[in-house]
């Protein structure tokens, strides 16, 4: 999602204010009445009221600000709906002191800006005072409702004259980029297990995978099931063993993001295109996505990203693959650095319409992950269409479970074709249903073990 600007109003050259116009306005009228009366008090007090407000003006645009600008956030990545604070060091490289500046910055579209406010006073290049710092600090809170890459700056800058007669503004610095990423709901268990009756079932690769985990003995605790006793182990031992399941390093999974949208579009007083139910679908389906590639990263395992339209994951951000290439392989995450890679890849995923499909990209994407064998493949649908459900129908053969969160926008048709093909659809209307969808993904796979 790329929120568009507010746009910049720069003033380069003095403008006068409301009272300097009135002073013009009085001045122009008491000078026509001086001059029809033949009064040249009236005359002098008219000159005045022109001449002071043209003189501020002249004063303001002749004195020249130039300051260096840098910003900072904390924290540097923020989620949406959490607060984030800016900060904006301010230098000044004029020759002369700085004061009476008031500053305020220009944001996207979607975000509220700070309040203009006045700027402390700042010594100039060659001194000014020792009570007055070159450089100052000033701190405002942004909350960013939406996920996305914002426009932060560039710093405004207005300079009043001491009447307030008139001002100018200057744009000083540029733009910093702010990364909103998705919100990320909790979801039941670790990884890809789910606490049942039975204790912590853990859910992992079917052992026809050649990755798959290997299985050991242990002795049995309170609670485990009786249909887990390992009897050969326990014949051996001599005390009751069940079978554990052994995770190793880096479990993989798979899922596949639906990154297309339908082609009717609206834009919102905000700013982004966002408003119809498909968008707003296309959003829901990047927070389930967030959310189970969250949990599973901090489980430990390995994610893969495939997308369906054309690639914008960036395949050398934090956390990702090097190797990967764009609209070639999809996009992998691992390690403590994964969640934040994979999260500030979607942070700025947008929604393509479904004419611009990449075709041959992502039947690339989808033969190099069916490279690596059977894995748990999770889908997140909101729009897919034909060739989304063919690329999904080739990649059945080599996802085990396979497990489609079926967003309302999908239409039925297409739902009952991925369900013809081995996909078992799971409902999701709201981000209330995240939980609830994952306990019956997990359920399917204890069924189906």
């Amino acid at each position: 999602m790329s929120p568009r600007r507010r746009p910049a109003v720069p003033v380069w050259f003095p403008r006068l204010t409301l009272r300097g116009r009135i002073f013009l306005i009085v001045g122009a009228a008491v000078l026509a009445v001086a001059i029809l009366l033949a009064r040249e008090d009236l005359l002098f007090i008219g000159s005045a009221l022109i001449v002071v407000p043209v003189v501020a003006a002249v004063a303001v645009g002749a004195q020249p600000v130039r300051v260096q600008v840098a910003r900072a956030f904390r924290p540097p990545v923020v989620g949406a709906g959490y607060p984030v604070t800016v900060s904006v060091r301010v230098q000044n490289l004029s020759t002369g002191p700085l004061s009476g500046i008031h500053w305020t910055e220009l944001t996207s579209a979607g975000l509220i800006g700070p309040e203009s406010a006045v700027l402390p006073g700042l010594r100039g290049v060659l001194g000014g005072g020792p009570l007055r710092p070159q450089a100052v600090t000033v701190d405002y809170t942004l909350i960013p409702d939406e996920r996305g890459v914002y426009d932060i700056g560039p710093l405004v800058l207005t300079r009043f004259d001491p009447f307030g007669l008139a001002f100018c503004r200057r744009i000083s610095g540029s733009a910093h980029d702010l990364v909103v990423t998705p919100h990320v709901s909790w979801l039941p268990g670790t990884g890809l297990s789910v606490v049942g009756g039975d204790g912590a079932n853990h859910e992992l690769q079917r052992h026809h995978n050649p990755h798959a985990d290997e299985l050991i003995a242990r002795e049995y605790r309170p609670g485990d099931p009786m249909r887990r006793v390992n009897w050969p182990a326990t014949a051996r031992r001599g005390e009751i063993m069940v079978r554990q399941e052994e995770q190793r390093s880096n479990p993989s999974v798979r899922l596949v993001l639906d990154t297309t949208e339908s082609s009717a579009s609206a834009t919102s007083s905000k700013g982004f295109e966002l408003m119809n139910p498909a968008d707003a679908a296309f959003e829901l389906g990047i927070e389930l996505l967030a959310s189970i590639g969250v949990h599973l990263l901090e489980a430990g395992y390995r994610l893969e990203v495939i997308e369906l339209g054309p690639s914008q994951l960036t395949p050398d951000g934090p956390g990702t693959d090097a190797t990967s290439r764009r609209g070639d392989v999809p996009a992998t995450y691992t390690g403590l650095q994964g969640d934040r890679g994979l999260l500030e890849g979607l942070a700025g995923i947008v929604p393509v319409a479904a004419s611009g499909h990449d075709a041959p990209a992502a039947a690339r994407r989808t033969e190099s992950s069916a490279d690596r064998g059977v894995e748990p493949t999770f889908a997140i649908l909101s729009a897919v269409d034909n060739q989304d459900v063919h690329t999904l129908d080739t990649l059945r053969a080599h996802a085990d479970p396979a497990i489609a969160f079926v967003l309302d926008t999908v239409a039925e048709e297409m739902v009952d074709r991925l369900a013809d093909s081995g996909w078992r659809c799971l409902a999701v209307h709201s981000e209330a249903d995240f939980a609830r969808a994952w306990e019956q993904a997990m359920s399917v796979r204890r069924v189906e073990k």
